[in-house]
C-alpha cells in the first residue's frame, strides 16, 4: 500500500491541478478534502449552497433550470479564475468539480433556445479555464447515491427525483467515456469508503499519479 505521493522518478511533471468528479452524492467533496490534506495542498470546493435557485429547481426543474445553470456557470468561472490563479503554482490544488463538466447539466435541463445562449457564454468562458492534470471520476449505483444524499440531509435535496439522478448518472458516464482533456481514473465507490481510510486515499493517489493517458479503472492495491 502506497504511503506517500508518487516521486519525481515515476512522474514526468508535477501534478498541479486534480479534479475529483461524479454525480450528486457520490462523495467527491469528501475525497477532495482528504486528498488535499494528504498531499499538503489546497482544496477548491463548489459553492452549491450559494445558488439561490437550487431549492426551486429541485421542485420545478423546467421553470428554474436556466437561472440555476447560469448562476452555477458564472460562480464556477469566477471561483476557479480567482483561486487557481492564486494557488495553482503554490502547491497541488484538488477540486471537487471541473469547469468543463458544467455542460452536462445544461444539456439535460435547458430547452433549445436556452441551451444556445448558454453554449455561447460557456464557450467564451471555457477558453480561460485551466485544465486538470488528472481527473478522478467516482461512480456509484442509484440506490447508493440516494442513500448518501439522504444521509447528508441537505434540505434542498430532500425532493431529489430518482429518475433525474438516473439521467444525470448516464450523462456523466457518457461525458467521461468521451473526455480526452486529461487522464481519467474511474473508481466505483459502492463498496469503498474513501472518506475515512487514509491508506486507501494514498492508494488512490498512487493510481492517479501513475496513470498518464486515457481512461483507467481503479483496483485497490491489495486486490491487484
Amino acid at each position: 500500500m502506497a504511503t506517500r505521493p508518487a516521486s519525481k522518478a515515476t512522474e514526468k511533471k508535477p501534478l498541479h491541478f486534480i479534479a475529483v468528479e461524479g454525480v450528486i452524492g457520490v462523495g467527491k467533496t469528501s475525497l477532495a478534502r482528504r486528498l488535499a490534506d494528504y498531499l499538503g495542498g489546497f482544496v477548491l470546493l463548489e459553492q452549491v449552497e450559494l445558488n439561490p435557485f437550487l431549492a426551486d429547481f429541485y421542485r420545478d426543474r423546467r421553470a428554474y433550470a436556466f437561472q440555476t445553470q447560469i448562476f452555477f456557470l458564472l460562480n464556477r468561472y469566477r471561483q476557479q479564475r480567482e483561486f487557481l490563479q492564486r494557488d495553482l503554482f503554490r502547491g497541488p490544488v484538488v477540486s471537487d468539480y471541473m469547469f468543463e463538466k458544467d455542460s452536462v447539466f445544461a444539456n439535460i435541463n435547458l430547452d433549445d433556445h436556452e441551451l444556445d445562449m448558454y453554449t455561447q457564454i460557456f464557450t467564451l468562458m471555457e477558453r480561460e479555464q485551466p485544465k486538470p492534470d488528472r481527473v478522478i471520476y467516482l461512480q456509484a449505483t442509484i440506490d447508493v447515491l440516494l442513500e448518501r444524499i439522504s444521509h447528508r440531509g441537505r434540505e434542498f435535496e430532500r425532493d431529489m427525483d430518482p429518475q433525474y439522478l438516473e439521467t444525470l448518472n448516464e450523462a456523466y458516464n457518457y461525458f467521461f467515456a468521451h473526455y480526452a482533456g486529461a487522464p481519467v481514473l474511474v473508481i466505483n465507490t459502492n463498496e469503498l469508503d474513501l472518506t475515512r481510510d487514509l491508506s486507501l486515499v494514498a492508494d488512490v493517489w498512487r493510481a492517479a499519479a501513475e496513470h498518464r493517458s486515457g481512461t483507467a479503472y481503479y483496483r485497490p492495491e491489495e486486490q491487484s
